[in-house]
């Protein structure tokens, strides 16, 4: 693919990434000033403000703004100096991690963020694990600088070995907790000082001619540029210098220091994106590869969200454009149904705002409202038959029974239940004996938020039971040895909401005993989520 046609430039101004990290590393509010300097937003909110008046834009369900926690992924565009930036914004928390890996499948790149006193924890290292997976570009942002955090070559060497992936700073902090004023641009030859007086305000810049520019000792205490100068030469000496092409195929990542709250060093790691950062990429699909150049529009389903607005019970899917430019009103081929839709109301999103898009290009994620016509997988395309793969469904980790508490609201449930599972909020499994329901879930919190959404958006309240499966796998295999297997485990069996065969186990042995005794069955942890 070396020698392909250089991009329109509508598509090569995309820049379309997610922010990855751990629960509070700060996610959140990095994301309010992305927007803040995007022009989006006026004032950047704050996860746990009090009163309304600044909550932040990107957390809209209501139990992320009472945990302070983001549960769902949600995607924002704006424009910033001659770039157009689509964010995906994922959860942290890792019962929701599902949600997650699917997002990672839409964007071109991704950015990590890291607290300066914790370094690298477990949910940074799983996420990292599934950016790897796809070969994802990662920038990384070490926050909190301006609170006591672990020395500056501890943290670099922490990410490199923990992640295996080349470090090659792009800033350096200067002093750290209260001492923090600020950071060294290495790669500009800058001095960037932080304003903690106006949280809003931009911090100032000065531009140097390397360390031992005179002006460096007006802005800068001498002991730490002392301290500056003797850890920058040690960098340059023991750690590589940036380069790009290493960073696009995954292999090094460069790193910012800065403090999101204080809105420091966020602008550089946004000139950084836009700099540095891959322009839409080639995705694959069974049937062959699709380039953002090609002029027919493509696109896939990475999530469906309903209720987004709980006054209408819309439901929103959330589509990346592969290719092409996409103009309101156009017709398109529902590849899975092989029905055409006509897209008249498509929305882009400004967190919790939306807005209708008169026109979309190879890049971006916008949303298409419907009434459960599409599901994660789904691909769009002006009628070729493309599927695109990569997007993974996972075997749930806990499997809960769950029962209307009013016996009469029933089949209301069984709906509600059915529009999560396509929505990819929670499995549901209707097994082949008995009535009711099994859900499974990643994490245990999935089910709180299951049941106050069931409560809230369909007015059903119900309790969740312990089931007596542990594990679910999908059943592949040919026709006959599926029905002999399926026959003779009744009380195994049960159907997902594609209708595709689920055994559900109690004990590993039950899943050594189905490979044992049927040849030709498999049971899988995972189902390619393509339609």
């Amino acid at each position: 693919m070396t020698n392909r046609p250089a991009l329109p430039p509508e598509i090569a101004r995309r820049r379309t990434f997610a922010i990855i990290s751990h629960p509070d590393a700060g996610k959140t509010t990095l994301t309010e000033k992305f927007l803040l300097f995007g022009g989006a937003i006026q004032m950047a909110g704050q996860v746990r403000a009090k009163g309304e008046a600044r909550r932040t834009r990107s957390d809209f369900m209501k139990m992320e703004q009472d945990r302070g926690i983001s549960v769902s992924a949600s995607a924002m565009s704006f424009e910033y100096r001659e770039f157009r930036y689509n964010l995906v914004d994922t959860p942290g928390h890792s019962d929701f991690s599902e949600d997650t890996y699917r997002t990672l499948t839409a964007v071109d790149a991704a950015i990590m963020v890291i607290d300066g006193a914790k370094g690298v924890e477990s949910q940074t290292r799983k996420l990292f694990e599934v950016c790897r997976l796809r070969d994802l570009p990662i920038l990384t942002f070490c926050n909190k600088m301006d609170r006591e955090s672990r020395d500056t070559f501890e943290i670099i060497d922490e990410i490199q070995e923990n992640l295996a992936i080349d470090v090659a700073p792009a800033s350096w902090p200067i002093g750290v907790g209260r001492e923090f004023i600020g950071a060294y641009d290495l790669i500009h030859d800058r001095l960037e000082i932080m304003d903690r007086a106006d949280r809003n305000k931009v911090a100032e810049s000065v531009a140097i001619s390397g360390l031992d520019d005179p002006k460096l000792e007006t802005h800068v205490p001498a002991d730490l540029l002392a301290k500056l100068r003797e850890e920058v030469e040690m960098a340059r000496e023991l750690l590589p210098a940036f380069d790009r092409q290493s960073f696009l195929e995954g292999h090094m990542t460069p790193i910012w220091f800065g403090s999101a709250i204080n809105s420091f060093g966020v602008k550089e790691l946004m000139d950084g994106i836009g700099e540095y950062g891959p322009e839409p990429l080639v995705q694959k699909a069974t049937e062959r590869d699709v380039a953002p150049e090609e002029p027919k529009v493509t696109g896939f389903v990475f999530k469906v969200q309903a209720n987004m607005d709980p006054k209408h019970r819309d439901r929103v899917a959330f589509v990346r454009l592969v290719s092409g430019h996409f103009t309101r009103g156009m017709k398109l081929t529902h590849v899975r149904t092989k029905k055409p839709m006509s897209v008249s109301n498509p929305v882009l999103f400004l967190a919790a705002d939306r807005e209708l898009a008169e026109e979309a290009w190879g890049g971006d994620i916008m949303g298409i409202p419907n009434h459960g016509q599409l599901r994660i997988g789904d691909a769009l395309t002006e009628g070729e038959v493309l599927h695109f793969t990569g997007i993974p469904s996972f075997a749930p980790e806990l499997l809960q029974s769950v029962r209307a508490t009013d016996p009469m609201k029933g089949k209301h449930l069984e709906k509600a239940l059915m529009q999560f599972a396509e929505e990819g909020a929670a499995k549901v499994f209707k097994p082949a004996i008995g009535s009711g329901f099994i859900v499974g879930v990643v994490g245990a919190l999935q089910f709180e938020v299951l049941a106050s959404r069931i409560e809230l958006e369909y007015g059903i309240p119900v309790r969740f039971e312990a089931s007596q499966f542990t594990s679910a796998r999908w059943v592949q295999g040919d026709k006959a040895a599926v029905e002999k297997l399926v026959n003779a485990n009744k009380q195994h069996i049960s159907y997902d909401h594609d209708g595709d065969v689920v055994f559900l186990t109690r004990l590993q042995w039950d899943i050594d005993r189905v490979a044992r005794d049927y040849e030709g069955v498999t049971l899988s942890a995972t189902k390619e989520m393509m339609q």
